[in-house]
């Protein structure tokens, strides 16, 4: 039997696709619904889970396909991730971009350009290094109150 703190912290590993990242995403759903956390908390990890793997895929994985690697732990009062990956690493490599709002050309909404905004709008403490070739990016959400 798993003790209480095995049964609140999930790890896994998947493939740099997009079908990998969407089914992965679905069972970090169930779990967070299974662990009971705050349904806000549960939305909000979805999101910021499926913005940075898809990123992952899509550009530090551009090149070549790879392995995405995923932590999940969850305290009494936060949920932390910690997704790792050998792909390139982010251009300026020390800091998380900043977000610019993309300024919409003849009227209409970019389609891009919004993920690092809803990342930092839903969690507190992101942070990204790069160590020994792989990427680190880490976040907190409040497991038991509204999004950050």
């Amino acid at each position: 039997m798993l003790s209480d703190a095995a049964a609140r912290r999930t790890c896994f590993v998947i493939a740099s696709d997009p079908m990998s990242v969407r089914h992965a995403v679905q069972v970090v759903f169930a779990r967070l619904k299974r662990w009971r956390i705050n349904p806000d908390a549960c939305d909000s990890t979805q999101i910021v889970l499926a913005e940075a793997l898809n990123n992952i895929v899509k550009h530090a994985y551009a090149q070549a396909p790879g392995e995405i690697e995923v932590m999940i732990d969850l305290s009494d009062s936060d949920l932390t991730c910690r997704i790792m990956d050998a792909g390139l690493p982010l251009p300026g490599c020390s800091v998380l971009p900043a977000w610019v709002a993309p300024v919409p050309d003849g009227g209409e909404v970019p389609e891009g350009g919004y993920g690092w905004h809803l990342i930092r709008t839903l969690t507190k403490d992101v942070s990204y290094r790069r160590a020994g070739g792989r990427n680190i990016l880490t976040f907190r959400i409040a497991s038991q109150q509204g999004p950050q």
